[in-house]
């Protein structure tokens, strides 16, 4: 996995209110950003996310806002391991949405990252 440094960085971009996923071509008033780029590129990437509380939550990354609030997808919990080093099993949360106030570090796993479109109809 990756770690993508400060994420707040990319997710400034985002303020505008569109959705990702192509948008920018549709409408030539979207700029086309690194950051906005980054989070397309992230887009249904397998995500770890570490989380103020000492959880960590790990799922495919869907979407965020301009509060940092990020979604995944087919999101599990894992827990920190208890004083003996024993580790629970993963909690399975489905569709889960972290508040941006609550993370600590996100990870992109690079190899989990669907294939980009190419730029022309014919190759």
């Amino acid at each position: 996995m990756k770690t993508s440094g400060d994420f707040r960085d990319h997710l400034v971009d985002m303020t505008d209110g569109t959705r990702l996923g192509g948008t920018a071509d549709k409408h030539p008033q979207h700029k086309s950003t690194p950051g906005r780029m980054n989070l397309e590129k992230w887009l249904h990437s397998s995500m770890k996310i570490e989380m103020t509380d000492g959880r960590t939550l790990v799922g495919s990354f869907m979407c965020t806002d301009r509060d940092n609030n990020i979604i995944l997808g087919s999101c599990t919990e894992h827990l920190r391991p208890d004083e003996d080093g024993r580790e629970e099993e993963p909690r399975v949360l489905g569709l889960a949405m972290i508040p941006g106030r609550h993370i600590v570090s996100i990870c992109i796993d690079e190899a989990s990252q669907p294939p980009q479109p190419s730029t022309s109809m014919y190759t």
